[in-house]
């Protein structure tokens, strides 16, 4: 997300579905980008601008709106990996996390910003990030945080752009990203993935019930046949064909 000043401002299991939902936002975003080139707009007026009215309508609109070619290549490519991973792992709250995310990370951004436009899908792209790592710690599931530990390995330099190192990036949308992120890791906490559990390992389970643990002995030696009866042979027979009879001389 950048902050462009304003003219009386001060400085600031694949599925279709899976791919196809991050796939329409990335083009939508380039499209808008293009519209801005081909027909001559600039849409940055229609950022977030803090604490003014006219400034909230930037909540919905400036996830779409970039200010160069760089700036959409950056945020363009980790949102589309990100968002791919919400649908992927988390397809039933997916839906909820994007728009939600949107609307409380843009609000927070108007909150806290700094008088100028901010642009930029990249306070989605925290609020995905945040999201996909507090979640996955908190599940405890070993593929989830495995893709913590994904999301941390490719994007954990990330950390340095909530904090004002450069004027032109809204580090406040960053920071309202991320908090949005863990606040919904937190309210979506005990919707977690279990790992499935065998038999054996629910408390359900009797050994004495379990017809498998009939083929071993007290020793923990394996009996083929715990009832001393001979089990079904099967035999094949190879029936040859009339071609491949020998032929009478």
């Amino acid at each position: 997300m950048r902050v462009q000043k304003s003219a009386n401002s001060e400085p600031f299991v694949f599925t279709t579905g899976v791919v196809g939902y991050p796939l329409i936002f990335v083009l939508a975003i380039w499209i808008v980008f293009w519209m801005e080139i081909r027909f001559g707009w600039d849409f940055t007026s229609f950022g977030i601008y803090p604490r003014t009215l006219e400034g909230l309508r930037g909540i919905i609109f400036s996830p779409f709106i970039h200010s160069g070619i760089k700036h959409l290549f950056h945020n363009t490519v980790p949102l589309f990996v990100l968002t791919l991973s919400l649908f992927y792992f988390y397809r039933k709250l997916s839906w909820k996390i994007l728009f939600f995310g949107l609307l409380l990370s843009g609000f927070l951004t108007w909150l806290i910003g700094r008088p100028a436009f901010h642009i930029g899908a990249s306070g989605m792209i925290y609020v995905l990030a945040g999201f996909l790592f507090f979640k996955g710690i908190f599940s405890r599931y070993f593929r989830l945080v495995a893709l913590s530990l994904i999301v941390v390995f490719l994007y954990g330099g990330l950390l340095w752009y909530i904090t004002p190192i450069d004027p032109k990036i809204s580090w406040e949308g960053h920071l309202a990203g991320l908090l949005s992120g863990l606040i919904f890791a937190l309210i979506y906490r005990q919707n977690v993935a279990r790992a499935p559990k065998y038999e054996w390992e629910k408390e359900t389970y009797r050994e004495e019930e379990d017809p498998f643990m009939r083929h071993f002995d007290e020793n923990g030696n394996f009996i083929e046949n715990p009832d001393g009866e001979d089990e079904p042979l099967y035999v094949y027979h190879y029936k040859r064909e009339e071609k491949d009879r020998p032929k009478e001389e």
